[in-house]
């Protein structure tokens, strides 16, 4: 896809601040400090459009991004390990169980898992929730470019009896591994 734009629109801690121009959208979730930054600005061929952090937690609110005038990118808040109060993760939780339960322009979840690690209890839970729930969605197993291609495809296989049923594309944002394969799986939805 040619990226003719990309800009924030805004960040959202409630509902009543979600964008409402009724664009498809696709959303980024992973626990914290998996890579969701850092995958959305490698598809976006932007350096510092969604803020990237070594500190799990970063982002702490739905953010937007308008495609192309067309669609929005959707970045959640992590699950799991971040360096903030329980009360305030516990919230992150309900707001985007909220948005992925409620929004009717979400069109594909994408969720990401590190592919040097086989997929914690959360990211099970969370892929059973998408797919109970008949979520689209797809899994990207980010950092590729950490393991050997024999360590990779083992974590491919691992993710992929884990996560039954669904597409699994190895990602890495700094060498650009696996990009075409997702954006070819966006363009399928908003193309």
């Amino acid at each position: 896809m040619n990226i003719t734009s990309a800009e924030f629109i805004k960040s959202a801690f409630e509902q009543d601040h979600w964008v409402n121009d009724n664009r498809p959208e696709i959303s980024f979730l992973g626990r914290s400090n998996v890579g969701k930054s850092s995958l959305l600005n490698s598809l976006l061929n932007r350096k510092k459009l969604a803020r990237t952090s070594n500190t799990p937690g970063r982002t702490q609110s739905i953010n937007f991004y308008l495609i192309n005038s067309k669609f929005y990118f959707v970045d959640l808040p992590g699950y799991g390990f971040a360096k903030v109060p329980k009360k305030m993760k516990a919230e992150w939780g309900e707001m985007a169980e909220d948005y992925l339960a409620k929004r009717q322009q979400l069109m594909l979840s994408i969720q990401l898992v590190d592919s040097r690690h086989p997929p914690g209890k959360l990211d099970l839970q969370l892929y059973e929730w998408l797919s109970f729930n008949d979520k689209t969605s797809l899994i990207v197993a980010t950092k590729a470019d950490k393991l050997s291609n024999n360590k990779l495809i083992k974590s491919l296989n691992t993710i992929r009896k884990s996560m039954p049923g669904c597409e699994v594309i190895a990602y890495s944002a700094v060498t650009g591994k696996g990009k075409e394969q997702v954006w070819r799986e966006i363009d399928k939805i908003v193309g």
